[in-house]
């Protein structure tokens, strides 16, 4: 065990009837939890033999703090994450709560049933947060509160409540969990409480050295309220005997291996091994030696994470200023006849061990799926806990009408880079409703993001307003105006935080009917350590922008640890997603007013942007002046290609180009039409775009291939160079549009140091590389 120095909740020993009713109601909730289990497991065929799944230990041992939770703590506008494990017993208490048709109970891991872990999106009962990748679920309810906080800001109607997560003590060892901890804003966040589900045990073992004192710590110098709750009355009643003080001393100094082995023993192994070899063992032997057996095992299992009185106690003394953290003392696996093994994470009941469980409760396992009766007390705390959390429905508000074109046409030297801040101010201007909507994310790079003019106009997101201290500099360029209702929110260098954040933004429109334009950016070479939580995000329902920028081996001078190589691959296989890389600047116009438009709706989508700082002539995007010849631009723009030079006749080689290799195979192009080859030019801007179009024509997939017809028509079908500041196989698919002979240029392996056309040269994707890959080609295509 651990001692402490943090507030520990204890329990009042007195029983009440309303305990006795909680208590029925916590051995229901058991029961189901495991037998949804059971029955996916051992009941339900399995004609394939692969292993279902479940964790009736990990449920076990979450029970008692649910069911205190649900049945006597939360109001309709609090919102929990459940440790994923614990799915079950979140579906048996909605099962109760007549919030989950019994038909479900059967299908858990089933197709089109009960989802592996809580899911927002897939599951038939209500779920507050999608949980299962470790540390993405128990930080989520951050995330959520300054979403529910900047939504009442800015709109209004998100209404109040806590954000509770259940968190398994393992989950702290996942670095994004403390990233989330730090971050400067969260300490003023009241309405957080996590409760720690503190076993002692992971998927393989007892853990050794989980100190609690070194959690709450950690928690209290995070500016956390700590509660402790880790003895029930039975044991506290003990701790008040002659020999108690001893006992106590005894539990706590105990290494966990050997407390979680005390779980397993017998009354008479018991009274041999507690009282130990040390200093007041006579004492404890004295103590316990005229305790009845039951007693006595009942006792050593008696932790405060089991206590219902010790939880109300601990649910007390949360004062809402800050952020909470109950850290409840508990047993994996507890009541099931594998409580405390070490290896109980996956163990399933026998059929023997389940009938016996099935007696001890007083229940049927050939119908384990009976509800109280409703003029009983626990179907009558049902009922009432049912009104009580209530929700009134959500009404979808609709998003305002994001304009398309601004009808500005980028001239000069940038990058798609210094786009994006001016896209942004331009909404600001033109479509007023629709940028206010918007709320950008970065972490310390807001400056070299070019969001410094959007920063100034729209102001900072804080939870209180904070004084500028330099408002008054006029060296100061960024003007750093913090308040509730600024529209950029800037967190520490974590990007799991970001992205976090903007799912959480990004799922407003379905939690609260209120959507937000959510656009986090990130330097591209760090999109991968973003990508698990922002695709969880994805998965559970939130949409949002993800930038990335500056990318590629085009940031030459950084080397080849800031080299982004993967990434194009990563946003045209990423599901819930459009990825587009611009070549200028009007098609990040294009390409972003279109990914904001996608977002806020049930149909919506998700998208991820890649941006380069190469300035390119804008003059080169050759947009058309006639309005129609400008809107087919743009229409195939946002569909993901379009041709950018076209031959006088019939190509004998195209050149395709994503991104900042636009400049290059421009170049090419000419060179080539000097040695009397007639080159296509065709500027991709989503790969993922045309890969479903290509799938839609071969009758693979739902959506439009129009564009294909457009960009790649077969009467115009040439051998094809593809050239990309990334993986090559990210547009190799390209070739198979008409079947045409194909190279592939890109990167495919880290990056160097040096000048943009060194790196470009020895990458083999700089202009002569082009050129000679197209006379390759066309050279075979005569033979």
């Amino acid at each position: 065990m651990d001692r402490s120095q943090s507030v520990d909740a204890r329990p009042h020993v007195a029983d009440t009837s309303a305990d006795a009713t909680l208590r029925e109601i916590e051995d229901r909730v058991l029961w189901l939890s495991t037998s949804i289990i059971h029955h996916a497991n051992r009941v339900r065929p399995n004609p394939t033999g692969l292993k279902v799944g479940g964790h009736q230990a990990s449920c076990a041992s979450m029970t008692s703090i649910m069911t205190s939770l649900w049945f006597e703590q939360l109001q309709p506008g609090d919102r929990v994450s459940v440790k994923p494990h614990a799915s079950p017993v979140l579906h048996g208490i909605n099962y109760l709560l007549g919030e989950l048709d019994q038909k479900y109970l059967t299908t858990l891991r089933e197709f089109g049933g009960l989802q592996s872990y809580p899911s927002r999106s897939k599951d038939p009962d209500p779920v507050d947060y999608s949980t299962g990748s470790v540390g993405i679920g128990a930080t989520a309810p951050i995330w959520g509160t300054i979403a529910r906080r900047y939504v009442d800001a800015q709109i209004g109607a998100a209404g109040k409540g806590r954000q509770y997560s259940l968190v398994g003590d393992a989950e702290l060892d996942e670095g994004a969990v403390w990233e989330a901890i730090l971050d400067n804003s969260v300490a003023e966040l009241g309405e957080i409480v996590w409760i720690i589900d503190l076993n002692r045990q992971s998927l393989d073992r007892v853990v050794p050295n989980i100190a609690a004192g070194r959690l709450e710590a950690m928690f209290s110098a995070a500016g956390w309220q700590v509660i402790n709750v880790k003895f029930g009355a039975q044991l506290e009643s003990l701790f008040d005997r002659s020999g108690g003080d001893a006992l106590r001393t005894r539990i706590l100094d105990m290494p966990n291996p050997e407390y979680q082995r005390l779980l397993r023993c017998s009354a008479e192994e018991l009274r041999e091994r507690l009282p130990g070899n040390g200093i007041g063992a006579d004492q404890i032997s004295a103590l316990i030696r005229d305790l009845d057996e039951r007693t006595l095992l009942a006792a050593i299992r008696n932790l405060g994470g089991h206590d219902l009185g010790a939880l109300r106690a601990a649910y007390a003394q949360i004062d809402d200023t800050r952020p909470t953290v109950i850290i409840a003392y508990t047993i994996k696996g507890h009541r099931l006849p594998t409580q405390g093994h070490p290896q109980n994470h996956s163990s399933l009941l026998t059929v023997e061990q389940y009938e016996q469980f099935a007696t001890e409760l007083g229940m049927d396992p050939a119908s384990p799926w009976q509800r109280f009766a409703t003029d009983s007390a626990p179907g009558a705390l049902c009922a009432a806990t049912a009104e009580r959390l209530q929700r009134e429905p959500v009404t979808l508000s609709t998003p305002p009408v994001v304009p398309v074109d601004t009808g500005r046409t980028p001239s000069g030297t940038s990058s798609t880079q210094a786009a994006l801040g001016r896209v942004l101010l331009d909404l600001s201007r033109q479509a007023p409703d629709a940028a206010k909507r918007v709320v950008t994310v970065s972490p310390d790079v807001s400056s070299t993001t070019n969001l410094a003019g959007w920063l100034n106009k729209v102001g900072v997101w804080s939870p209180n307003e904070r004084r500028n201290w330099f408002d008054d500099d006029p060296e100061t360029i960024m003007h750093w105006r913090e308040r509730p209702t600024g529209q950029h929110m800037e967190l520490g260098i974590a990007e799991t935080n970001l992205v976090g954040l903007i799912g959480e933004l990004g799922a407003t429109w379905s939690r609260w009917g209120e959507p937000l334009f959510p656009i986090g950016v990130v330097y591209d070479p760090f999109v991968e350590r973003a990508l698990e939580p922002w695709s969880y995000g994805i998965y559970a329902g939130g949409q949002s922008i993800l930038i990335g920028t500056p990318s590629g081996v085009s940031l030459a001078a950084e080397g080849g640890a800031h080299q982004s190589i993967k990434t194009p691959s990563i946003g045209l296989e990423q599901p819930g997603c459009i990825s587009y890389e611009p070549a200028f600047a009007i098609d990040v116009e294009w390409t972003l007013l279109s990914c904001i438009g996608q977002l806020g709706r049930p149909d919506g989508s998700s998208s991820y942007v890649r941006l380069s700082t190469r300035p390119v002539d804008q003059t080169l995007a050759s947009v058309p002046d006639d309005a129609a010849a400008r809107e087919r631009r743009r229409r195939q723009v946002v569909a993901g290609a379009y041709i950018l030079r076209r031959a006088g006749g019939i190509p004998q080689v195209a050149v395709v180009a994503m991104g900042a290799m636009i400049t290059e195979s421009l170049r090419a192009a000419d060179r080539l039409a000097e040695q009397g080859i007639d080159t296509d030019v065709i500027c991709v801007t989503s790969p993922g775009l045309l890969f479903d179009a290509l799938q839609a024509r071969r009758g693979l997939s739902e959506g439009p291939s129009w564009i294909l017809d457009q960009v790649f028509p077969a009467d115009r079908a040439a051998p094809m160079v593809t050239v990309l500041d990334g993986h090559p196989h990210t547009l190799a698919f390209l070739t198979g549009i008409n079947n045409v002979a194909g190279a592939a240029l890109g990167v495919n392996r880290f990056g160097q140091v040096g000048s943009l056309d060194d790196v470009y040269r020895y990458h083999g994707i700089d202009t002569d590389s082009i050129v000679s890959a197209a006379l390759d080609l066309a050279e075979r295509s005569v033979k």
